[in-house]
């Protein structure tokens, strides 16, 4: 679990949080207009559509806050009527969380060449090459994609596009 230093007296604890909710026009508006109306950041928002046959979709969002706050957003995103569970990833055992990334880095020479082997220790792999960029693809946790996008900075990142958080239960079970 990641922790923050918080602007109060207590700590901030960054949380992935999903929503099983109705594949319906308006539902996303409800949840983020949940977050905005009480001042909620939200980190990170994915949204898809997960079972066709009853119309459902699921919202992952990353939000931090201390404890508390945590506990509210999960209280008041369960009390919203087109939701039908709310699982926090980060306080359930057997969570996984992966993200992925597309990372634009410029060089040349050297620095091309030490691009290329972090992105081999990363296991990230060159989706578009030219003589003088690469754009790399990776996956995994989310602070995986932070470190490959920190070291990238000194050899030329020019530009980052993320996915967002997926999170998943381990084992046979569904959400």
């Amino acid at each position: 679990m990641l922790y923050e230093k918080d602007t109060g007296d207590g700590v901030r604890e960054s949380h992935t949080i999903t929503v099983l909710v109705d594949n319906e026009a308006g539902v996303l508006a409800r949840v983020v207009g949940l977050f905005s109306g009480r001042g909620y950041n939200i980190e990170s928002l994915t949204v898809a559509e997960v079972n066709p046959a009853e119309h459902t979709s699921r919202i992952t969002v990353v939000t931090s806050g201390p404890p508390h706050v945590i506990e509210q957003i999960e209280a008041q995103l369960a009390r919203l009527i087109p939701v039908h569970k709310v699982t926090n990833w980060t306080s359930t055992k057997g969570g996984i969380e992966r993200e992925m990334a597309l990372i634009k880095v410029a060089g040349v020479g050297d620095k091309r060449m030490e691009a290329l082997r972090m992105a081999d220790a990363f296991r990230a792999r060159a989706v578009d090459t030219t003589h003088n960029s690469f754009v790399f693809e990776i996956t995994g946790a989310p602070a995986k994609i932070d470190s490959f996008v920190e070291l990238m900075r000194p050899l030329g990142l020019v530009d980052v596009s993320r996915t967002g958080v997926a999170a998943m239960s381990r084992g046979p079970d569904a959400m």
